[in-house]
């Protein structure tokens, strides 16, 4: 007789979520929120306390929108930043506008992932951010799922 056991694996499935690999390492959000802004486009900021992301795409539409210079060093107008905060306040902001930045954001079209009508947005990114000093930050495999949207009101 042969006798079956299973493992028990504690998975937590975070809905909706924004979260990545920053310098190979997990990184997760503990807020976020994502906004439409009046020229149509999308920004999505995520913080855990003392660090966050800034995700800026030209457009909501899906599709792929790159970060930093083209070939002749024109800027893209989508872009990414991260910003760490110090205890005294402060810190250190990483941006893809600066020399050496570069990567993309994906804004999923599959409509159980990103459904403008019912109010959520999904897709992925990965950036390299430079700050003042030359020092870059790497996020990898990142993935915005589901994350709830705003429209920007006109002032």
């Amino acid at each position: 007789m042969v006798a079956f056991t299973s493992c028990e694996e504690d998975i937590k499935f975070n809905t909706p979520a924004v979260q990545g690999f920053k310098d190979n390492t997990l990184w997760r959000a503990d807020a976020f929120t994502a906004t439409i802004g009046i020229d149509g486009s999308l920004v999505i900021a995520a913080n855990t306390g003392f660090e966050s992301i800034i995700l800026k795409a030209s457009d909501f539409a899906p599709g792929t929108y790159p970060f930093g210079m083209n070939e002749s060093d024109v800027l893209y107008p989508s872009q990414a930043s991260y910003t760490i905060a110090e205890e005294s306040g402060v810190g250190s902001t990483y941006s893809t506008t600066l020399e050496g930045g570069r990567g993309q954001i994906v804004i999923s079209s599959d409509a159980r992932e990103t459904n403008l009508a019912q109010g959520y947005i999904s897709g992925s990114f990965r950036f390299n951010a430079v700050n003042d000093e030359g020092v870059i930050v790497y996020f990898a495999d990142g993935v915005f799922y589901k994350v709830p949207l705003t429209t920007a009101v006109p002032q």
